[in-house]
């Protein structure tokens, strides 16, 4: 199987698990029928499918990731709902289609990230109680937390925002990426560590494989600001500079941004397979390779 026919078919099972999910929910409407657009509008599962190839080059039953996979998704979602907030990024468009305030108000959409939010660590205790013992589901939810907070995304995002209309220096750019972008895909691979009991060995190749492709994936999103095409991104061209956001392209140039990302790749591939042999790590080496490629 190669990434392609790899990643429709964990999407397909991922999204049928979480519209059970929604199912279960109905009441505020407004608010159910919110949540289930934000994250069943499209996307790419970068963070639900790097758990679950954690769970693979582990050699573990990918099932028993579907939960926390879920679980970090909404998270995701939850923060593209707030950041295309008027008081944020001030978006109208995601993945091609009106974002989630733009569709049901901007009260209803604060309330809409905030119930993903809090749903999905719901998620991460209820729904995981029958694949994990309790020592593991207070684990990933600490982390989880952590990621996501101050400490994490939330972090990055509020240097983000700060360093608006500023010139800011390439230590405090990798802060706001490494936090705001980085802990959320370095997340789901940690998680999968703890609940596929890696040894220290591979949880430090795959930490170091996940803290590369994030690094990637913002340079990538970057470089998509200024060269991309709206029709296949769903969002926007120009965004960050209309912000006057600092970024790589903006910082050390868009030559030296795409050497960067190429360099960024190769890392990361040789990282992952100082632990893990090719044939094991094939569908993480096709995944750097689709993280550099995209164009979406």
């Amino acid at each position: 199987m190669n990434l392609k026919e790899y990643l429709l078919e964990n999407n397909k099972n991922l999204e049928y698990e979480m519209s059970m999910y929604f199912k279960e929910l109905s009441y505020p409407q407004v608010i159910s029928e919110g949540m289930e657009y934000a994250v069943l509008n499209g996307g790419k599962r970068i963070r639900p499918n790097l758990l679950l190839l954690t769970l693979d080059i582990l050699g573990k039953e990918k099932e028993m990731g579907f939960p926390t996979a879920i679980g970090i998704e909404m998270i995701h979602s939850y923060s593209l709902v707030h950041d295309d907030l008027p008081a944020l990024d001030n978006d109208d468009y995601r993945r091609g289609k009106l974002t989630t305030h733009k569709k049901f108000g901007e009260a209803q959409g604060i309330l809409i990230g905030d119930s993903l939010l809090t749903h999905a660590f719901y998620i991460l205790t209820k729904k995981n109680k029958r694949y994990l013992s309790p020592d593991k589901i207070i684990h990933i939810v600490e982390k989880t937390a952590d990621y996501a907070g101050i400490n994490g995304m939330i972090g990055g995002q509020t240097i983000d925002i700060e360093s608006e209309g500023k010139k800011i220096d390439l230590k405090t750019l990798k802060y706001i990426h490494s936090h705001k972008t980085g802990q959320l895909l370095k997340l789901p691979v940690e998680c999968g560590c703890i609940i596929g009991d890696a040894t220290y060995s591979q949880y430090e190749a795959l930490q170091k494989y996940a803290e590369l492709l994030g690094l990637a994936f913002q340079i990538k999103d970057d470089i998509l600001d200024v060269e991309g095409d709206f029709e296949k991104l769903g969002k926007p061209i120009g965004s960050d500079t209309n912000a006057e956001k600092s970024t790589y392209p903006s910082i050390i140039g868009m030559v030296e941004s795409k050497k960067l990302l190429n360099k960024t790749i190769e890392d990361a591939k040789k990282t992952i397979l100082i632990e893990f042999e090719e044939d094991k790590a094939q569908l993480m080496l096709e995944l750097a390779d689709y993280i550099k490629d995209r164009d979406k």
